[in-house]
């Protein structure tokens, strides 16, 4: 084998994605010690998506101090890819590791994100991609929205900055005072979820408990969600009530519809066409991916699923890794998924496996090419 590319999810609660490409690379090269591997460590777009930009790419990250999940100054971050692509990932400012246990999702801001966002853009970042995953808010990037200029205003005409539980004081939403600093920047927006912004499969119902909000609680959190989607309809003229992935990150998804004209992608398809992987693929071997669990919510375009759809095109083999194989897994072989191997060596509980998991991934890698080193790929 002359060129392999690794392109793993993380293992959740395990392994990042980055530490399984350098396990996978040091076995292959046990076997292919001139072989070029290439790898391209994956994040869903929540907590670690910008160090994973960076490892598959190079660039650098930005550190600057925005307002926290409850207004509070933190100190938080982005990063700058070589092609002066910028990563925002919502955690850095408003994710759940930033509350800990005090858990509200009803006052929780986005403003932060905003901040970040600006700065990028400020800073000459043309194109920003930003990562969803892991919030801490329900308050449909309103947050967000004001640190960018977008202006609330309640019935007395009086401007503020909406979290949850106030969503319903909106009266009027004017995007008039946008920041110039946006005008000619194309955003990303990384979502892997097709929820709604509303209902019982919307954000406050769905997400919303994860972050600390009771039955009264979300039903209210709900309630101001459809409100404020009723202003935005009627004040920007967009419906983004039950646009798949508008519930994201607490109704961040549809903020960045409706306030910035964002697109909502697949974390694996912005990934993919991020690193350039079309044109990594040519010449290449084989390639790797793998996830913690491979089943049948993974053939809705997680990362092992995404990547068959390219490496199929291509006409190059794909290998999945995983902790776990699901039942009903079988249409994953024509989405062109090649083959499919579990880590799980012994039957133990996941806390116990979950010690063993990198020790057992090398064995498995290792096992695995064995196999191949005696064939020609």
């Amino acid at each position: 084998m002359k060129k392999v590319l690794l392109i793993p999810d993380s293992f959740k609660g395990t392994m990042s994605s980055t530490d399984i490409c350098e396990t996978m690379k040091k076995v292959i090269h046990t076997y292919y010690p001139d072989s070029e591997i290439i790898s391209i460590p994956v994040a869903d777009g929540g907590e670690g998506s910008v160090d994973s930009f960076l490892a598959a790419l190079g660039g650098k990250k930005v550190m600057l101090t925005v307002k926290g999940p409850y207004f509070e100054d933190i100190q938080s971050y982005y990063g700058i890819l070589p092609d002066n692509t910028a990563v925002v990932e919502m955690a850095a400012a408003a994710g759940l590791p930033l509350v800990g246990e005090n858990k509200h999702a009803e006052k929780t801001t986005s403003y932060g994100v905003g901040q970040l966002i600006e700065h990028a853009a400020k800073a000459g970042c043309k194109r920003i991609i930003v990562g969803l995953g892991g919030s801490a808010t329900n308050d449909g990037g309103a947050g967000a929205a004001a640190a960018l200029g977008v202006c609330f205003k309640d019935a007395n005409g009086k401007d503020f900055v909406p979290v949850g539980e106030t969503l319903n004081k909106i009266y009027s939403i004017s995007i008039g005072g946008l920041s110039p600093a946006l005008e000619g920047v194309e955003l990303v927006t990384m979502c892997d979820i097709d929820n709604p912004m509303c209902g019982p499969q919307g954000a406050a119902a769905v997400f919303g408990p994860q972050k600390g909000a009771n039955e009264a609680m979300v039903k209210l959190l709900d309630e101001n969600l459809a409100h404020m989607a009723d202003v935005i309809k009627k004040d920007l003229g967009k419906d983004i009530a039950d646009i798949a992935g508008a519930g994201a990150a607490g109704g961040m998804g549809g903020g960045m519809i409706a306030f910035f004209g964002s697109r909502l992608q697949m974390g694996i398809e912005t990934v993919l066409d991020t690193v350039g992987f079309d044109a990594l693929l040519k010449d290449a071997d084989l390639v790797f991916s793998g996830e913690g669990k491979i089943d049948c919510q993974s053939l809705r375009g997680k990362v092992v699923i995404g990547v068959a759809h390219r490496t199929k095109k291509a006409g190059v083999p794909l290998i999945a890794i995983v902790g776990d194989i699901g039942d009903d897994i079988e249409e994953a072989y024509n989405e062109g998924v090649s083959a499919i191997f579990s880590i799980n060596r012994v039957a133990v509980p996941f806390n116990q496996a979950k010690q063993r998991c990198e020790s057992d991934l090398a064995l498995t890698m290792d096992n695995l090419m064995r196999f191949i080193s005696k064939k020609t790929i």
